[in-house]
């Protein structure tokens, strides 16, 4: 799964069910003068593509691949048939989309009433907590372009950060030092998510 690819576009018929292992794919809403948010990360905790099951078939969204890694993907056919089955897979599905939608939820509520700084820290705790290591590859544009903010917001919230001892970044690589220290920077969302994803996942 490399950066940047797009599993689906909006409006499209969704063929696949994505399951990421170390990639994070973005669920993004794209605005008719080409400016985007996320609405939500995924990653190794759960799907992307819950039209497919919900009975939609396609979304509003697009699924774009926002850090590069491997995953797995089901056709949607197997994945309709079995969640007809009605057994332990459907009520995993459905417990993931409740949270998934918890993250939604609170990412739209984020971005209306907390600062940069907040919304910044949610958005690294939230990819920390769905990679394997500390470190991963993104840049300040594509933070501002996932949060709907300048870039320069982001340069100085970032320059803010590492002088503290939190982060580390250069040439589009950060490295979360102390995420405890980073969590107290960030806003109730990141925790209220964070609770609602172990209550219904485990």
């Amino acid at each position: 799964m490399t950066l940047g690819l797009i599993l689906t576009r909006s409006g499209d018929t969704q063929t696949h069910l994505y399951f990421p292992t170390t990639a994070i794919v973005a669920v993004l809403y794209e605005l008719e003068d080409g400016t985007s948010a996320t609405m939500a990360l995924v990653g190794k905790e759960g799907c992307a593509g819950v039209a497919i099951f919900m009975g939609g078939h396609s979304t509003i969204s697009t699924h774009v691949v926002q850090i590069a890694g491997v995953g797995y993907r089901i056709k949607a056919n197997l994945i309709q048939e079995s969640f007809a089955r009605a057994g332990p897979l459907m009520i995993s599905l459905l417990r993931y989309t409740q949270s998934f939608i918890a993250q939604v939820t609170q990412t739209a509520v984020c971005n209306r009433h907390h600062t940069i700084k907040q919304q910044f820290c949610r958005f690294l705790l939230t990819l920390f907590d769905r990679l394997p290591g500390n470190e991963f590859n993104v840049t300040h544009e594509l933070i501002a372009q996932s949060l709907g903010v300048r870039r320069e917001g982001i340069t100085e919230v970032a320059g803010a950060l590492q002088k503290t001892g939190l982060i580390k970044y250069a040439r589009g690589h950060i490295q979360l030092i102390d995420p405890e220290g980073l969590e107290k920077q960030s806003c109730e969302c990141y925790r209220v998510v964070k609770k609602e994803y172990a209550r219904l996942l485990g």
